[in-house]
């Protein structure tokens, strides 16, 4: 009787003092993130990210933080002092590790906020955008991987095996590395891309032969964003080893061409004073240059080329269409005979001898 009513005490004593710490840490946490989100000069967006960020990770670490601190005034007995004790050697770090990857997210968020893709001339936005990235990736894979290690490092037996593992550990590197060439191959052109660009979020690229943008770009693959809604996967390598299409890799402006194929009698000068009044008139053109010219002739037609200029490449590709449809209507209503027709050339041959006499 007597070791059930201590049994029954030590329970209850444990649950006041789990629940106070529990009450402590939460008022600690609602104290904290008050006086962060509170701090002079915090805008309403920035407000947002911190809480969005901290929130989660600072009430679990301080909870943590507050159970590991009571923890010598509870009775547990040997036995669950030893699971406590592993317990917080494991959690402890996976906790430090959340909250500083949510630090590090902050920092990522406020740069991204300051970088504008959505501007006209987003060069610079995107290129910021995509390094913070890159980065902040590699950068998380660094803490969850030390935060790991603080959680192995807790367990002694682990700890004591690592000494004894030292001596194999060139033969286990050599045998871990050639199994996983292939994801240490994109891992380390993933950070080498966030150097040196050769693409960017939102490049319009052509790669397989598919037109889209550049949506989202991680350490082993980036995600391009087809026109027509689907999503190409890439591996990173392939931006760094194979040739491919940037059509913005220094400015957003394209030069686009539209071909028509006309008869050879066809009045040239009369169809180029007709581009002219369709592509000033067309809003879509940004103003720097157009063309017409004939660039190539063959039996039965001509090709003529006209080139116009736009803001980037959806603007160039809907110009295009648009000069396309205008000088075809054009032909078609005001110049049919500039249309491809198909000539013959047809000779009557005279009948040889006299003609027979009549009745």
């Amino acid at each position: 009787m007597e070791r059930i009513t201590a049994q029954l005490s030590a329970w209850l004593w444990n649950g006041l003092m789990v629940a106070a710490a529990l009450v402590i840490a939460l008022a600690a946490a609602w104290l904290v993130m008050k006086i962060i989100c509170s701090a002079g000069g915090t805008s309403g967006k920035l407000r947002q990210i911190l809480a969005r960020r901290l929130r989660g990770p600072v009430r679990l670490v301080l909870i943590a933080l507050a159970l590991s601190a009571v923890q010598p005034a509870l009775v547990l007995g040997d036995r669950g002092t030893y699971l406590w004790q592993r317990i917080a050697g494991l959690l402890i770090p996976a906790l430090l590790g959340w909250l500083a990857i949510a630090m590090l997210g902050i920092v990522v968020d406020v740069l991204q906020e300051r970088a504008d893709i959505t501007v006209e001339n987003n060069l610079q936005a995107r290129r910021r955008r995509t390094r913070l990235g890159i980065l902040y990736r590699v950068g998380m894979f660094v803490i969850l991987l030390i935060a790991f290690c603080l959680a192995l490092m807790s367990i002694p037996s682990v700890r004591n095996i690592g000494v004894t593992l030292i001596a194999s550990a060139g033969l286990a590197g050599l045998a871990v590395g050639a199994a996983a060439q292939p994801a240490l191959k994109n891992l380390v052109a993933g950070i080498q891309m966030a150097f040196t660009e050769p693409i960017r979020i939102d490049d319009v690229v052509i790669i397989d032969n598919e037109w889209g943008r550049i949506e989202d770009i991680r350490l082993t693959f980036v995600v391009v964003k087809i026109w027509d809604e689907r999503r190409l996967i890439v591996p990173v390598s392939r931006f760094l080893e194979d040739s491919f299409q940037n059509w913005t890799r220094e400015t957003s402006q394209l030069l686009g061409s539209v071909f028509w194929y006309l008869d050879p009698a066809a009045d040239i000068p009369r169809i180029r004073a007709r581009l002219e009044e369709v592509v000033k008139a067309n809003p879509l053109w940004d103003g720097r240059f157009f063309n017409l010219r004939v660039t190539d002739t063959s039996a039965d037609a001509i090709e003529v080329r006209a080139l116009v200029t736009a803001k980037d490449a959806s603007t160039a590709f809907d110009l295009r269409c648009n000069v396309r449809e205008a000088i075809l209507a054009f032909l078609r209503e005001e110049m049919p005979e500039a249309l491809p027709r198909r000539r013959e050339e047809v000779r009557l041959i005279e009948p040889c001898g006299d003609p027979p006499a009549p009745g």
